[in-house]
């Protein structure tokens, strides 16, 4: 994990700040061809894929039977399943908290306004199930989907540990696919014989499903595109070791991982560079990511540090509480010492499927209004049309739309 200051720094914060979501040409290409394979093809195509990618059996179907949910649900401590109903109970908060609801008011006499806000009607959540088995992704992704009234909620995961079955199973999920992949984005998103096609795609996944979703998103809605892991963490002081944990904790998520630490303290910033390099000594994905992506950057000063956190727009930030209003960019805010980032990963509530790239930039993280459409509501009253009427009169005429001046008068002449 390198240390760097001054013109350094400001450059590698500058290379930061254009950084996008990774696009592969070669990858691309193999992509469209399993994407457009799927599409064309139906469930030849997927099961063809699935028994090449997913370690699918040709005798195993594509949809997990209530008999695998019940048996996962079996097969799990009664430690892990408490663990999950812990998490689940602050997710589901955390998104009743955040949906907005439908609602009417006054703008003046006779003219009411408002909102009709109503789910989108199904929804496939991705979860992936590559190096490690990922339940924390269904809940993230399933639990808002709920909570919004999706009718219709369908789930696709490779290879499902079966920790991930028992999370499907107590959430009630039945629609649960074992594909993964770029294969399992086009079936969500154009339908086959065995799998439903869904109105939007959530979830994160790795460089192919990445690429899928760019493919199919003018066909069918997705929620953006996600890279690896980023962790951005700034101090001016405190205990080093719990800043390097923070950093190790996320690193061996992925060797692809953004591992940055921001202070004005010299000092500071050599101790949790060491303290991370010592943490992350007997795990090696964190190790090959420290050494390829982590850096500890030294500011001038205060501003200067929040200036490079905005800049860098981080998956994930932690800062002190006096700091988050200049907060402007980041997908997800931990606060303090005490507040370890694997606490959003898991058990918090707020959603963990995040913004990498400085997508944060322009929108913030899964949320229950992803899973949404609000729709505006105009009433108005014949008294009300008279005092407005003008108005909308004068504006359709300056922009050469008699018609809509004409559907105000002939309401009016009447």
């Amino acid at each position: 994990m390198r240390v760097l200051e001054g013109s350094d720094a400001q450059a590698c914060v500058e290379k930061l700040a254009s950084r996008g979501v990774a696009d592969d040409p070669a990858l691309t290409r193999n992509v469209a061809r399993i994407v457009g394979d799927v599409r064309k093809n139906g469930d030849k195509a997927l099961l063809k894929y699935a028994r090449k990618f997913d370690g699918l059996a040709n005798n195993q179907p594509l949809l997990v039977s209530e008999e695998e949910l019940n048996a996962a649900w079996r097969t799990v401590s009664s430690d892990f399943k408490q663990a999950l109903k812990a998490a689940a109970r602050n997710i589901r908060q955390f998104a009743k908290w955040q949906k907005p609801k439908s609602w009417m008011r006054t703008m003046q006499p006779g003219l009411r306004v408002g909102q009709k806000v109503e789910p989108i009607a199904s929804v496939g959540c991705y979860v992936p199930g590559g190096r490690f088995p990922l339940p924390s992704s269904l809940l993230m992704t399933v639990i808002p989907a709920q909570i919004a009234g999706v009718p219709r909620i369908q789930v696709a995961s490779p290879r499902p540990a079966a920790e991930t079955l028992a999370a499907a199973k107590m959430l009630g999920v039945t629609s649960f696919y074992r594909i993964g992949g770029a294969q399992a984005v086009a079936a969500f998103a154009y339908g086959t014989e065995s799998v439903p096609g869904v109105h939007k795609i959530v979830g994160p996944g790795n460089s192919y499903v990445t690429a899928a979703k760019r493919m199919v998103a003018f066909d069918c809605s997705i929620d953006f595109l996600a890279g690896p892991t980023e962790i951005v963490y700034v101090a001016h002081r405190g205990e080093a070791r719990f800043i390097a944990s923070d950093l190790v904790a996320q690193a061996e998520h992925d060797p692809e991982t953004l591992a940055i630490f921001i202070t004005k303290s010299r000092r500071l910033a050599e101790n949790v560079a060491r303290e991370a390099m010592k943490m992350a000594a007997n795990n090696p994905i964190a190790m090959q990511s420290l050494k390829a992506r982590g850096v500890a950057l030294v500011a001038d000063g205060s501003d200067e540090a929040m200036r490079w956190a905005n800049a860098v727009g981080g998956e994930h930030i932690t800062v002190n509480r006096e700091d988050v209003p200049s907060i402007i960019s980041a997908g997800s805010i931990f606060v303090g010492d005490y507040s370890p980032q694997s606490l959003g990963d898991y058990a918090s509530g707020p959603n963990h499927t995040l913004p990498t790239g400085n997508v944060a930039k322009y929108r913030g993280g899964l949320s229950v209004l992803d899973y949404l459409k609000i729709m505006t509501v105009q009433e108005v009253s014949k008294a009300a049309l008279k005092k407005i009427g003008p108005t909308v009169t004068l504006l359709a005429e300056a922009e050469g739309l008699k018609a809509h001046a004409e559907s105000v008068r002939v309401r009016l002449a009447k």
